[in-house]
This record gives C-alpha cells, sequence and structure tokens, in this order.
C-alpha cells in the first residue's frame, strides 16, 4: 500500500503540484482512509521526503555501479550515465519532476539530507570526467566541475520535453547528447 500511496501521489504533485494536493486528495484517489496514509507516513511532507529520496538513492546505486564497472571505458560511463538519465523519463519522469519542482516544499533539516546526495551525484560525474582526463580520453584542460553542471543541465531539463514515443528514443537523445559533450572534451 505504501507503493500505491506513494505512486499516486506522484501522480497528483505532478498534475495539481505539491501545495495543492491534500492528503483527503490522495487518499481518496485510492479509495483508502487517512488513517491508511498516517500508517505509512506521518505528513504529506515526509511523502515527499520519501519520494525524493527513493529518487536519488536509486538514481546514486545505478551510477555507482557503472562508475565502477571496470570494463568499460570512461566515454562508455559517460554514456551509460547519460542515458540512465534520459530512459528514466520513461518510467520515472513524473518522480524526476516532482524531485526538481518539489524541493521548496521540503523543510530546511530534510533538505539537508537531500542536497548531499545530490551533490555526491554531480560529484561523481566530476570525478569521472577528471578520471577520463587522467586516462588520456578526454582533453587534460578542462573545468570538470563546470562540464558535471552542464551534463546534469543538458539531461536533467530533458523531462520537460522528452516524449519517449517520439521520433528519437531514449537510447539516441542520449548518443546525441553524450556526442555533443565529447565533441567538446575528447582527444581527437
Amino acid at each position: 500500500m505504501k507503493e500505491k500511496i506513494t505512486a499516486q501521489s506522484i501522480r497528483l504533485f505532478e498534475k495539481k503540484g505539491f501545495s495543492e494536493t491534500s492528503i483527503q486528495d490522495i487518499v481518496d484517489t485510492l479509495g483508502v482512509t487517512k488513517g491508511t496514509f498516517y500508517y505509512y507516513f506521518s505528513s504529506k511532507e515526509e511523502l515527499l521526503m520519501d519520494i525524493h529520496l527513493g529518487y536519488i538513492e536509486d538514481l546514486l546505486n545505478r551510477q555507482e555501479k557503472i562508475i565502477h564497472d571496470n570494463s568499460k571505458t570512461y566515454k562508455e560511463k559517460l554514456f551509460e550515465v547519460v542515458y540512465m538519465l534520459i530512459s528514466d523519463i520513461e518510467t520515472r519522469g513524473l518522480a524526476a519532476k516532482i524531485f526538481f519542482r518539489e524541493m521548496k516544499n521540503i523543510s530546511e533539516d530534510r533538505r539537508a539530507i537531500i542536497i548531499p546526495k545530490r551533490n555526491e551525484f554531480r560529484l561523481n560525474i566530476e570525478e569521472l570526467i577528471k578520471a577520463g582526463m587522467e586516462a588520456g580520453e578526454f582533453r587534460p584542460n578542462l573545468n570538470a566541475s563546470i562540464l558535471s553542471f552542464g551534463i546534469l543541465g543538458v539531461t536533467n531539463w530533458s523531462y520537460h520535453w522528452f516524449n519517449p514515443e517520439g521520433n528519437c528514443s531514449d537510447r539516441e537523445v542520449a548518443e546525441i547528447f553524450v556526442e555533443m559533450i565529447l565533441k567538446g572534451i575528447q582527444i581527437n
């Protein structure tokens, strides 16, 4: 039931916004009582926090597997991270939208838990770029910090416009993005 509450809440938050969605709205659409909601969550903000943590922790776990896969080059790892973010739009696009749009509705003490995880994800990309530079796959004079922000800017914004059923597949979009990135950072 917790997963059903979370999934329905994500849909409602995306449609109406966090502030405009009441606990009553959530339980009404599921046909359960408020008691059921409060059995799993102490508040709507705790639910939002749970959505945020679930989203970023899943990304971090999958990113770590990619980064530590020694069978891949740094270019391949960069592609896999970008592809992971783009392909998630089909399955987790609404959660991504909530993750980026509704952060303002999380209290400062709870944001202090989420922000370091977001930073860790970005810093992992930065370290991947630095390792690629050291290995000679990327130009040695790059600003890895700015590049990591740029990569996340390109990929994270795509949940606004990317349609998994459109003309380009998630893999094709990831290939276009990585080609655009690599043309600027790889050694010829």
